[in-house]
């Protein structure tokens, strides 16, 4: 069991916490462990009402081994609004055995789909949730966006909480609503890990900073999650999971992806996207030079294994 796990460990650390559900449910053989993980994901599993992207020629068929991608998308609401503090979006190709992951500012000025006028980009899921955050992303990078996954970063505690707490290398020495975090290796709680992985001002990197931190509390809950001990409390993981992660992924498509890309996290290349922060009527904004945004689009497009001339606006 454990050869298992560590075979799927590298996917896990791209995909978060969506896939820590899936290595324990093949690495777990016991019925209620495995009925417990599907009646979890059925819970997780939130479709939405979108029609087949104009930039998408014909759909994924995830057991043909098809390029997709996915917004990852981290809110501090349990409701269906709230403004996304975080913004992700992974591109996975089976055919080059690649990831790429890229993290998207949420000041970012961009068009919001639906609205007709410019705005951050992290206000498109306050304004019209999933649907809108993904056409508005879809339309930023000039790609498709096929599945989304919603983490709610209040309840992200009780995950931290489930598996026993986690442990993290912190490299900046800094306090935030009134718990320090000293440099080294520190053992977070979930009350500790939602403040770490909320910090922006006081990090040099902004956004980039904190997204830093965000992928190490998720890895750290992946390696608490699939360890061995935790499976003797799978039925409150499973729980907090269920409760706080969306996605419009069934059941059996986590599954073909499970089986068909795993070997995928083998190369993970992070990508970033710079601009100039500019004042524009007193609103603090991140402004995306065209020059840069087309670099980062064309190198999507080639991710996706698409047709350039197919996916442009």
């Amino acid at each position: 069991m454990r050869s298992k796990d560590k075979k799927s460990n590298k996917w896990l650390k791209v995909t978060g916490i969506i896939l820590l559900v899936l290595i324990i449910g093949v690495g777990a053989y016991a019925f209620t462990v495995y009925n417990s993980l599907k009646n979890a994901v059925d819970t997780m599993h939130e479709p939405i009402e979108r029609k087949q992207s104009e930039k998408r020629p014909k759909p994924v068929e995830l057991v043909e081994k098809d390029p997709f991608s996915v917004l990852l998308l981290g809110v501090d609401s349990k409701g269906d609004k709230g403004r996304t503090d975080t913004i992700m979006v992974l591109t996975v190709n089976p055919n080059t055995n690649s990831a790429k992951l890229l993290s998207i500012p949420r000041d970012t000025r961009t068009e919001i789909i639906g609205k007709g006028y410019q705005d951050k980009i992290n206000h498109a899921h306050a304004f019209g949730g999933v649907e809108m955050a993904m056409d508005t992303v879809e339309n930023f990078l000039d790609i498709p966006i096929d599945y989304y996954m919603k983490v709610n970063m209040e309840g992200f505690k009780d995950i931290v909480d489930a598996v026993g707490g986690v442990t993290v290398n912190n490299t900046l020495d800094f306090s935030y609503q009134g718990i320090h975090f000293p440099v080294g290796q520190i053992t977070l709680s979930g009350e500790e890990a939602l403040p770490f992985v909320r910090m922006r001002k006081e990090d040099p990197q902004g956004d980039f900073g904190r997204n830093t931190r965000q992928r190490q509390v998720i890895q750290a809950v992946i390696k608490e999650g699939a360890s061995l001990s935790s499976l003797t409390n799978f039925p409150e993981i499973f729980s907090a999971i269920g409760t706080n992660i969306k996605t419009n992924l069934t059941f059996d498509q986590m599954v073909d992806i499970q089986k068909n890309y795993k070997t995928v996290g083998n190369n993970v290349e992070q990508m970033k996207i710079t601009g100039q922060g500019t004042k524009i009527e007193g609103i603090y904004y991140l402004q995306i030079p065209e020059d840069e945004k087309l670099r980062v689009q064309t190198e999507l497009k080639a991710q996706l294994e698409l047709d350039q001339a197919t996916v442009q606006n």
